[in-house]
């Protein structure tokens, strides 16, 4: 599959520029999800053909911050989009996910709540 990066959340007009720019060379497809489809599982949103989508629509908030979920990657592509974004210059992007076998079962809310844990855990 594509490497993709789903993007919950987006930054303002003039980060998400700064981000596009910064993947565009390394060709990775970034798809920016909107707030009435949070409620469907990550492996849906990044196209895993298996997976059933979720009925009905989110009601809840937006996420408290942005969050990426890096989808297909392998360890090398992964860090050099990680690279990318660190250097754009509109980060900094402390929510971040790589799509995994457990964790594509899981809403975008159940994901950021996850990572939001283990960052206050690792930056007391």
């Amino acid at each position: 599959m594509k490497e993709t990066i789903l993007l919950f959340n987006a930054p303002k007009k003039e980060q998400l520029i700064k981000v596009e720019m910064a993947l565009f060379p390394l060709h990775v497809r970034l798809r920016r999800i909107d707030l009435e489809n949070y409620h469907q599982p990550l492996g849906v949103l990044a196209g895993i053909k298996d997976m059933e989508p979720a009925g009905g629509s989110y009601e809840g908030e937006e996420l408290p911050g942005t969050l990426f979920v890096f989808c297909f990657f392998d360890d090398s592509r992964l860090n050099q989009a990680l690279a990318a974004l660190r250097k754009c210059g509109a980060g900094p992007f402390p929510y971040k996910a790589v799509l995994t076998p457990t964790n594509c079962e899981w809403t975008a809310p159940d994901c950021f709540e996850e990572i939001r844990r283990e960052h206050e855990a690792l930056h007391p």
